[in-house]
């Protein structure tokens, strides 16, 4: 019999109308820390039990038989891909359906978005070895303490957005001009606005969304010092917030990216422009 698995409940749910029983893998993994052995910090961080967990895992851990993965192109999709690769590449056959845009559907934002009808219409590839070794070497760039390897991966026809995908990772680590992530930048930037308005805004700014609203009212906290909430709920940027904005200060906040506890003391930058990581 094969395993279905797909990135979230709603998806699993349009797939259910197909007579599709999958496995929603429920993990951001480009938030919190992604360590070896770190199950039950993952479930803290997704506010999850390690029970819920350690379930899901057993499922694919005790599958013998074909497999196939239902995913589409942005952070959030992408380093599940590759964590459930690296845990399973043994399974044959394993068959990919993912997709980055949809005719019809302008700034597409996922899976969740297409009708039953769509998601069949998939094209489906077969994964082959070259393609299982790439999900390990990512899966390893990811987990590692230093970050270094997240830029380095090549490009592939079969998992052809985990190069974009992991790129876009790496942009979550401080930045040299201002210490801030990439999407804590896009967050600053979108005030003033309540905290709903600075998440669309900052969401629309994202070539692939990836970030749900939980986690970006996350960022937001972490930012407090930058952003003023006063007595209407609208956040403005505080003297420190534009100076910070302009480059004239650096701000880091205490977070983790996958195997990486991000603080001030972390060396690690990104470099516009450059492209990567010093």
């Amino acid at each position: 019999m094969t395993l279905h698995i797909t990135n979230g409940d709603s998806t699993a749910m349009t797939l259910a109308e197909l007579g599709i029983d999958a496995l929603a893998w429920r993990d951001a993994l480009h938030e919190g820390p992604v360590v070896p052995g770190g199950r039950a910090l993952r479930a803290q961080a997704m506010g999850a039990t390690e029970a819920e967990f350690e379930a899901r895992d057993r499922v694919l851990d005790e599958h013998d038989g074909p497999l196939e993965l239902w995913f589409e192109a942005d952070l959030y999709d992408q380093l599940q891909l590759v964590e459930i690769l690296a845990r399973r590449p043994d399974l044959e056959p394993i068959t990919l359906r993912q997709v980055g845009e949809h005719v019809g559907i302008a700034h597409f934002g996922g899976l969740g978005e297409l009708t039953s009808e769509q998601l069949a219409a998939l094209p489906t590839i077969t994964l082959t070895s070259g393609a299982r070794d790439l999900a390990r070497r990512a899966w390893l760039a990811l987990t590692a303490p230093e970050p270094h390897d997240l830029t380095e991966l090549p490009d592939s026809t079969e998992l052809r957005f985990v190069r974009e995908a992991f790129i876009r990772l790496a942009q979550e680590h401080p930045w040299r001009r201002d210490g801030l992530a990439l999407s804590e930048r896009r967050l600053l930037a979108a005030a003033p606005g309540t905290r709903v308005e600075l998440f669309r805004r900052a969401w629309r700014q994202e070539i692939r969304p990836f970030m749900g609203d939980t986690f970006a009212f996350r960022a937001l906290e972490r930012l407090a010092p930058l952003l003023d909430p006063g007595d209407d709920g609208v956040l403005r940027r505080t003297a420190l917030g534009d100076r910070v904005l302009d480059g004239k200060a650096t701000f880091i906040t205490d977070r983790w990216v996958g195997g990486v506890h991000v603080d001030s003391r972390v060396l690690w930058r990104w470099d516009d422009a450059r492209e990567r990581l010093v």
